[in-house]
């Protein structure tokens, strides 16, 4: 059983500094560099091409992309292209999505159009002639990708924090996903909602990893760093509240809260957002800090964890003290990096 850490990048900057952050995160020694792929910032597909140029050992992809905004076949293209050119170092991840109500989509039956989605990218990726016949998503068979592929098989990641979501697709990955969380309770009952799908779909559980992610930020000054943590997270938390039920947030200040993310108020909704909340929200405060939340993540059942965006108070600063403070912390828990 491999347990790491990965660094996350919102897909927020110029095209150029991809790479170079990329190689920073290599050069510390992480396992991995994921790029986000949330609506209204940029698709993931050139970011992680400047990753892949830029960087030799860590593995990369996209956590996550939907298959409501980009059709199977568009994803399969795209990450293909990724994995020739990291030369067999992709992964894929596919969620539901959040805020997908924003460009008017209400997905109908999302458990079915993912399971098919990571089914129908298979069948692509294999460059089989025959049909593949789904309930959303078909392939009428006869023709197949019209290049030679670097692999024919990919390793895929499911985001979700739903146990109906997992069992339909656990056939399918080799990773979840847990976003927008450092809650050890909720490790805990994916782990048990992960041994459970495995078993009914006679898989061994060890053989899906759990990722646990967050948007972090770390700072000698741990105070400063949890202020920019709070507003950080808040774009988050409605969507997490609703499905981490045991965070037990108060109606009236979940209510709160969302009346000024409506808003685009993250200043007044990070004011909400307490210490207790904020250290199951988010990694935030100073390196041994960060790093005691990373173990407790292991320790409930983690195999990655993921620090995610914006890393500091600035991101030069956070990686660094992500890469000579933290992940050295991390060793005991972190079989390869």
């Amino acid at each position: 059983m491999t347990r790491s850490v990965s660094v996350a990048f919102q897909t927020d900057k110029p095209l150029s500094a991809y790479g170079p952050l990329a190689q920073i995160v290599e050069d510390f020694g992480f396992a991995g560099v994921s790029v986000y792929n949330d609506m209204l910032y940029q698709p993931v597909w050139l970011p992680l091409l400047e990753i892949a140029r830029h960087t030799s050992r860590v593995r990369i992809g996209p956590a996550a992309v939907n298959p409501f905004t980009c059709h199977p076949l568009n994803i399969v293209g795209n990450i293909a292209l990724i994995d020739e050119a990291s030369q067999g170092r992709a992964y894929l991840g596919l969620a539901r999505g959040a805020w997908l109500d924003f460009v008017g989509l209400h997905p109908q039956r999302p458990i079915t159009a993912l399971r098919e989605a990571f089914g129908c990218i298979r069948h692509l990726l294999s460059q089989s002639t025959q049909p593949y016949r789904g309930e959303v998503f078909s392939l009428a068979g006869g023709e197949a990708l019209r290049w030679k592929i670097h692999r024919s098989e990919l390793p895929f990641l499911l985001g979700t924090w739903g146990q109906k979501t997992l069992a339909a697709c656990i056939e399918e990955i080799a990773e979840v996903k847990l976003g927008g969380t450092t809650n050890p309770t909720a490790v805990s009952q994916m782990r048990a909602a992960i041994a459970k799908g495995a078993g009914q779909a006679r898989r061994q559980a060890d053989e899906i990893g759990l990722v646990v992610g967050a948007v972090t930020v770390v700072d000698t000054d741990g105070k400063a760093a949890r202020a920019l943590a709070r507003r950080e997270a808040a774009l988050y938390l409605p969507v997490i509240a609703a499905l981490d039920h045991s965070l037990a947030i108060e109606p009236e200040l979940l209510a709160r809260l969302k009346e000024a993310t409506d808003a685009y108020d993250f200043e007044q909704a990070g004011s909400y957002i307490s210490d207790d909340l904020l250290q199951r929200l988010a990694f935030a405060g100073t390196p041994d800090q960060v790093a005691n939340q990373a173990t407790a993540l292991f320790e409930a059942g983690a195999r990655r964890v993921e620090f995610g965006t914006p890393h500091g108070l600035t991101t030069a600063e956070g990686l660094r003290l992500l890469g000579e403070r933290v992940l050295p912390a991390l060793r005991e828990y972190v079989d390869e990096s």
